[in-house]
């Protein structure tokens, strides 16, 4: 089966995590970062998930599922439930519209989450079409070992230059960034050479074009 690979805006959507477990933390934990507003259905809580339901950052239903909970919701997740309540889970999500993930049970999702690699605003997503997500994890491993922060950086400092270049023309900015990621740049970044970073800056960008101006500091460190 071929899944059909995309990034997706969850900021304020409506995202249902049904279980209270430590997968449904992990769950949460990154539709959180994404920007959506989570809501749990649980008896019980895993005790990160108790804190995040504490300080409010997460609506708390202390109860088991029960049809009607997907109403309203953009996506959801199922990371507990027996096979009956999780045949019912996907069937109202399919009734619904909902996108479901069901942990370890690609027959019943809509869609399917990969293992990823993150670097700063880089993110490389690895899936096996739900075939072997081990193997997916193997390669995220070998990956994660390989990677490294200097893409991060390097999609900080194009980031903050689109933004300083605006609408303009677009074949001009189209140039400019081949440019940039044909040139040497991440070479520079690896050594953490910002004088030759700021020369390649200027040189395809402009003049008054440095790391400064765009205000990125490369001895501030980039999360892995």
């Amino acid at each position: 089966m071929q899944y059909y690979p995309a990034y997706l805006d969850l900021r304020g959507r409506p995202c249902i995590v049904i279980g209270g477990g430590e997968i449904a933390a992990r769950k949460v934990a990154a539709l959180l970062e994404a920007g959506a507003r989570v809501t749990v259905v649980s008896p019980t809580l895993a005790e990160e998930l108790r804190g995040l339901a504490d300080t409010h950052e997460i609506v708390h239903h202390a109860r088991a599922y029960r049809r009607g909970d997907l109403d309203g919701a953009w996506l959801a997740c199922a990371a507990a439930g027996d096979e009956s309540q999780l045949a019912a889970i996907a069937v109202e999500a399919e009734e619904a519209r909902v996108f479901l993930n069901v942990v370890d049970q690609p027959r019943r999702c809509g869609f399917i989450v990969p293992a990823v690699v993150r670097r700063g605003p880089v993110q490389v997503a690895v899936s096996t079409g739900g075939a072997s997500p081990a193997l997916a994890k193997r390669l995220a491993r070998d990956l994660d070992a390989t990677l490294g922060v200097e893409w991060g950086t390097a999609a900080r400092i194009l980031g903050a230059l689109r933004t300083r270049l605006g609408a303009g023309d677009a074949s001009t900015r189209g140039r400019i960034f081949a440019a940039l990621a044909d040139a040497p740049l991440l070479d520079a970044l690896r050594a953490r050479d910002a004088a030759r970073v700021d020369a390649l800056l200027r040189e395809h960008a402009g003049t008054r074009t440095t790391l400064a101006e765009l205000g990125i500091d490369l001895a501030v460190g980039e999360d892995r």
